[in-house]
């Protein structure tokens, strides 16, 4: 009898051993992550050129603290690390290595700008940090093949741009285009996406090309050579401040170009409101997400929840701007993949994860568009919806749109 109570005992001992061992063999943890955080790193233009993004940064943190306050992901609360890179590719490195090698983060996170990603790509992937959802749709972000740690979460440039060449194809066949970009990887994309879009057209319908730098002060010189060149649709391949620029010296030219601007720049209070509402009327682009000045969304459900989050943990913020609706869907989707992510929180993990999204609906995505990726394609967004303005608010119109053709 004694040795069957030991035999017993013994057996229950084993067994609370096994489940002990089972338990925290099931736990996966690289730097960054505990039993009880997930630390994850961004850098932000909180001051320089594009600081009309910092707004991204701080919606992001604000829905970070409401996850928080709710429990934290399995248990385990998000920390934010975020410093200013001012848009300068040097800097961003100068923070992306603090993060890393200091604050040792689990992951980057919306990185935002095309410059900055640029700079720091080859030293996250040697690193085997991911650099998830970065803030840019530069057709290297989305090459899993020769960068396997990095995703971008912005449409691909070059997809998008295509998607408005067959939009003039078919709307404005006979159009002479001027095409205003940005000389880095964003503004090349555009430019590339726009001519494959074209096709054999591209050569004769693209009557001239305008680049300009950054920390150009004006792109005035650029647009007197695209209206001298006799172009009746402008295509501006730019980020908020210049195509507040271009849309403001058109008015004042009284040239009165069709008009199509990247995704990048469709801002109302960061673009169109500096620019002008009156001057900004008839302004072509694309959307992936609701619009909050749409009345058609008053009672939706998603933007519901977003307003509500606004007014709690980011009341300071434009609950109208579509840069906070912005952060607030990237932040959304991060924390669907952490979720996902359970307790394996490695950063091979992460990014398989990232990669593995089926059929993801935000609360902001607009009706039927899904986020879907697998581990031989990294784009996140790849519908889109043609949309124009109406001197007050956007206007979608058209199908939803979906380029299916390769990234670049």
């Amino acid at each position: 009898m004694r040795q069957g109570i030991f035999r017993l005992a013994g057996a229950a001992a084993l067994a609370v051993t096994l489940s002990v061992t089972s338990a925290s063999a099931q736990k996966k943890y690289d730097p960054g992550a505990s039993d009880t955080e997930i630390k994850i790193g961004q850098t932000v233009p909180f001051s320089g050129p594009a600081s009309a993004y910092a707004s991204i940064g701080k919606t992001q943190a604000a829905y970070f603290n409401m996850i928080n306050e709710q429990g934290g992901i399995n248990g385990r609360k998000i920390k934010l690390v975020q410093y200013d890179d001012a848009y300068s590719p040097p800097k961003a490195v100068e923070q992306v290595r603090k993060l890393v090698e200091d604050d040792e983060v689990l992951l980057t996170f919306q990185i935002i700008g095309t410059p900055s990603n640029a700079a720091v790509q080859k030293y996250l992937n040697t690193k085997k940090v991911p650099q998830l959802f970065a803030a840019t749709g530069a057709t290297k972000f989305t090459d899993p093949k020769n960068f396997p740690w990095t995703m971008g979460y912005n449409p691909n440039y070059f997809t998008e741009g295509r998607i408005y060449g067959q939009y003039i194809l078919k709307e404005h066949p006979n159009a002479k285009i001027g095409v205003l970009y940005q000389n880095d990887d964003l503004g090349k994309d555009y430019l590339n996406g726009i001519k494959a879009g074209l096709g054999d057209k591209a050569s004769t319908m693209i009557v001239a090309e305008a680049s300009y730098e950054v920390s150009d002060p004006t792109i005035d010189s650029q647009l007197l050579k695209l209206k001298a060149a006799g172009a009746d649709l402008l295509f501006s391949a730019s980020t908020p401040k210049q195509a507040a620029q271009a849309i403001k010296k058109l008015h004042e030219l009284d040239w009165k170009p069709v008009h199509i601007v990247d995704i990048n720049a469709t801002s109302v209070g960061a673009v169109l409101q500096p620019a002008g509402l009156d001057a900004s009327k008839g302004v072509i682009s694309v959307n992936y997400g609701k619009d909050p000045l749409d009345p058609q969304w008053k009672d939706d459900p998603g933007m519901k929840r977003y307003f509500d989050f606004m007014a709690k943990y980011y009341p300071d913020g434009d609950k109208n701007s579509n840069f906070n609706v912005y952060g607030y869907g990237n932040a959304q989707l991060l924390v669907t993949v952490l979720q996902m992510c359970g307790d394996n929180l490695t950063r091979e993990n992460v990014m398989k994860q990232a990669a593995s999204l089926k059929d993801v609906v935000g609360d902001l995505s607009l009706p039927g568009m899904k986020i879907n990726t697998s581990p031989t394609d990294y784009r996140v967004n790849k519908q889109l919806q043609m949309m124009r303005f109406n001197g007050e608010r956007w206007e979608l119109f058209g199908p939803i749109l979906e380029d299916k053709g390769a990234a670049g």
